[in-house]
């Protein structure tokens, strides 16, 4: 996989990743892992999920031995790379949905222990961007932040403990400003930042409000509203990673090329811009075989490469 995105093409700048394998249990899953980034908050996972609890037990011991496993095997495997590379945690949102609170409801369902937890992912994010930095000096970092349950938080969609009642949604400045707090830290630490949301409805303006330098979205679930949003993010100079390949069924680099390039002339950008799109994914690729996910990264790269023959014509 390290050479499909580190031996690109001319006119294509690849990203190589270190990947989540959550197939490995506990620990390994995204809302685990990184939980498991998490200061002064410590994480364990009764049969209900990951709960904040007083002290870490076994499953916390686990996720950071896995941690520094990955770590180790990533210090390894990119000795001596000097291009980008690129990490991924689980953002505040998402896990505010996901973790529950040591005698209560979700995080989601308490303000401030949502705020909390942004901050406690911050000092972990820090943490974990200037280790990253120390064990591969020559390379250029950038964070992405997992955001899929965003929109359903935003809309008001996320039941609480008893499923009788839907748990408050943020103001879009609160939720703005939780976000920004993660984002800041990356880049505090010297990260670049990218937040990823493949579910609908996807809050263009306000992730680029909390400062993420690039959007990873998936283009099939985009509204004309939506790709309006995105036009106007990429005229102001942010970056669209757009995720045009699916995971589930095979996408031929064709097919994406027509997709993007046609919406680009729909939206009046100009064709010099595609050069800097990113390509990728849909989604993770956690859900496929090692095969599949070779060949989808291969799309990937394909893709772009035909992008930038389009941008240059």
């Amino acid at each position: 996989m390290r050479d499909a995105l580190t031996e690109a093409p001319d006119g294509v700048t690849t990203l190589p990743y270190l990947p989540e394998l959550p197939a490995r249990g506990p620990g390994a899953d995204m809302v685990g892992r990184s939980a498991g980034l998490l200061v002064d908050l410590p994480v364990d996972m009764p049969p209900q999920g990951w709960r904040l609890v007083d002290r870490p037990g076994r499953d916390a011991e686990r996720t950071t031995s896995l941690w520094r496993q990955d770590l180790d095997e990533l210090a390894e495997a990119f000795d001596g790379w000097s291009g980008p590379l690129k990490l991924q945690v689980t953002g505040p949102w998402t896990l505010a949905a996901a973790l529950w609170l040591p005698l209560g409801d979700r995080v989601l369902s308490d303000a401030g222990a949502t705020r909390d937890l942004a901050e406690s992912l911050a000092e972990g994010v820090r943490a974990h961007v200037t280790e990253v930095a120390r064990l591969l000096p020559g390379t250029s970092l950038t964070l992405q932040v997992d955001e899929p349950s965003l929109p359903a938080v935003l809309a008001g969609h996320v039941r609480s403990d008893s499923g009788y009642r839907v748990l408050p949604a943020p103001d879009a400045s609160q939720a703005e400003h939780v976000l920004g707090t993660v984002l800041t830290a990356a880049r505090d630490a010297g990260a670049a930042t990218a937040v990823h949301c493949c579910a609908g409805d996807p809050p263009v303006a306000l992730l680029r409000g909390a400062g993420a330098e690039a959007l990873a979205l998936d283009v099939a679930t985009l509204s004309t509203r939506d790709w309006d949003a995105v036009a106007e993010a990429v005229e102001a100079g942010t970056t669209l990673w757009a995720g045009a390949l699916s995971t589930s069924r095979p996408t031929a680099y064709g097919q994406v090329v027509e997709t993007i390039s046609t919406r680009w002339h729909e939206l009046g950008l100009s064709p010099a811009s595609l050069a800097d799109l990113g390509v990728t994914p849909a989604c993770g690729l956690a859900g496929t075989t090692p095969d599949a996910a070779r060949a989808i990264t291969r799309a990937t790269v394909e893709s772009a490469r035909a992008l930038a023959e389009v941008a240059v014509r």
